[in-house]
């Protein structure tokens, strides 16, 4: 019997050495080298039925058929919109997030809602009996919904194979092992074998699959970085456990956008789509506070209102401090300096904390202009008044640029009942005024803005 053949690989990008090193030379990663055995005999990667290679030959565009690709609906708004429009039949789909955020939960909930396919779901983790009373517990309709509850990839496609499924779940892929690779569950290459395998499985056989996937410590998908590179799209379901909401991301996308995002709220029943995300971004006890502004933000192609909070205070120590929740620390800093700099408040001396409100990570560049007159309206404790919302992003020199999609912003501030808004002057162009009710004014500098606020 030969004797087994180790290589080191790293577990950021995948290259391989014969010996392990400190630093990777392909992506430069530090300590990411771990061992794998390497087995001399040939991979059961394919999927038995197979594909049929003399049909597979090189074509010309000419004369491959285009089109839309056809999507399978997940009834769910929120997932179908992350998604690009729904699931593709023949794609992976990985989704991520911290052990206990929900993923399992929004997944089941979702494939009970779909009677018309025959859907296959796979768990590693849960029991049988697990899983019945979570779905008793999040839905009350029947479902023909198969339950397979099986670690071995093996034994996984010979139940593929018998029930025809048109959606298969796997939960989670760092608890599946293949009898080709000598090393346990979750380890670097059982969770690249296998999504290899359940690639070329779903390619063959033009079935769509979701991986669940658990994300580690450093915030990244739990096994090899290359796992991101296999599958077709990449999801990512976050959010505080402390907080009820939770928002899920698109990260990579091969058939939609990467700019959408989806957000749900975490309730006994399971999760509640949120189609109106301003309602859990503005709070309404907020009249006589100083620190509060309210910004229209767009993630995707969603507009919605977000309430941006600051606290500024003399520093207690000698150094003061700068924290944000939300919000580019950066970002702050540099809107901090074109405050001194540009319109001349000394903030040097004082303690700036800025939060965004609902636990949402926002990086539109249209919340300067909110962020800055937060941070004034704290600092001069004389508060905003709560008709009034805001968009611009401010250069280095103290002018407020043009945003993106003006008009969707004004028709979502004037849908919640906002009476004036205050905008950058170049977005005035060409914008027809006369069909809301809102008052628009327009501003060149920060200076001006203060002034439309503050008196």
């Amino acid at each position: 019997m030969a004797k087994d053949k180790t290589v080191y690989v790293c577990n950021q990008c995948g290259a391989e050495s014969p010996k392990w090193i400190g630093k990777c030379p392909a992506c430069g990663a530090w300590n990411t080298y771990v061992e794998q055995i390497v087995r001399k005999e040939p991979s059961v990667r394919q999927y038995a039925g197979g594909l049929d290679r003399e049909k597979n030959k090189p074509q010309t565009f000419d004369k491959i058929v285009g089109g839309e690709e056809s999507r399978i609906s997940m009834h769910d708004d929120e997932l179908n919109r992350v998604l690009g429009g729904g699931l593709v039949p023949g794609s992976l789909v990985l989704l991520g997030g911290e052990p206990g955020i929900g993923k399992s939960t929004l997944i089941l909930q979702t494939v009970l809602r779909i009677p018309e396919k025959k859907i296959l779901y796979v768990s590693g983790e849960e029991s049988e009996r697990q899983l019945k009373l979570r779905a008793e517990r999040i839905s009350h309709e029947a479902s023909d919904c198969l339950i397979l509850c099986e670690t071995s990839l093996e034994q996984i496609y010979v139940h593929i194979k018998n029930t025809q499924p048109d959606i298969v779940i796997i939960d989670s892929i760092q608890t599946i092992s293949t009898e080709t690779v000598d090393s346990s569950p979750g380890s670097l290459g059982q969770v690249r074998e296998c999504a290899a395998s359940i690639l070329k499985f779903a390619k063959e056989t033009n079935t769509a699959v979701i991986l669940i996937g658990h994300i580690n410590k450093e915030g990244s998908i739990a096994g090899p970085k290359v796992l991101e590179h296999i599958v077709d799209t990449v999801l990512q379901f976050e959010g505080d456990q402390h907080y009820m909401y939770r928002i899920l991301r698109s990260i990579k996308n091969r058939f939609g956008s990467t700019a959408e995002l989806g957000i749900y709220e975490m309730r006994q029943d399971g999760l509640r789509q949120v189609p109106n995300p301003s309602e859990l971004l503005l709070s309404a006890d907020n009249e006589g506070m100083s620190g509060v502004a309210i910004a229209t933000a767009i993630e995707g192609v969603r507009p919605f209102l977000i309430e941006v909070q600051a606290l500024v205070s003399s520093a207690v120590y000698g150094y003061p401090q700068r924290s944000s929740t939300g919000f580019d620390l950066r970002r702050m800093n540099m809107l901090l300096a074109v405050l001194e700099k540009r319109v001349g408040f000394k903030l040097a001396q004082k303690d700036v904390f800025l939060n965004i409100a609902g636990g949402l990570r926002v990086n539109d560049p249209a919340i300067d202009l909110a962020v800055i007159s937060a941070i004034l309206s704290s600092n001069m404790d004389v508060e905003i008044e709560r008709d009034t919302c805001m968009a611009g992003e401010i250069g280095l020199s103290g002018e407020i640029r043009p945003v993106n999609r003006i008009e969707q912003r004004i028709s979502e501030a004037e849908k919640l009942g906002f009476t004036r808004m205050i905008l950058p002057k170049h977005n005035m162009q060409g914008l027809d005024t006369k069909k809301w009710k809102i008052q628009l004014i327009p501003v060149r500098k920060v200076e001006e803005a203060f002034r439309a606020l503050f008196g």
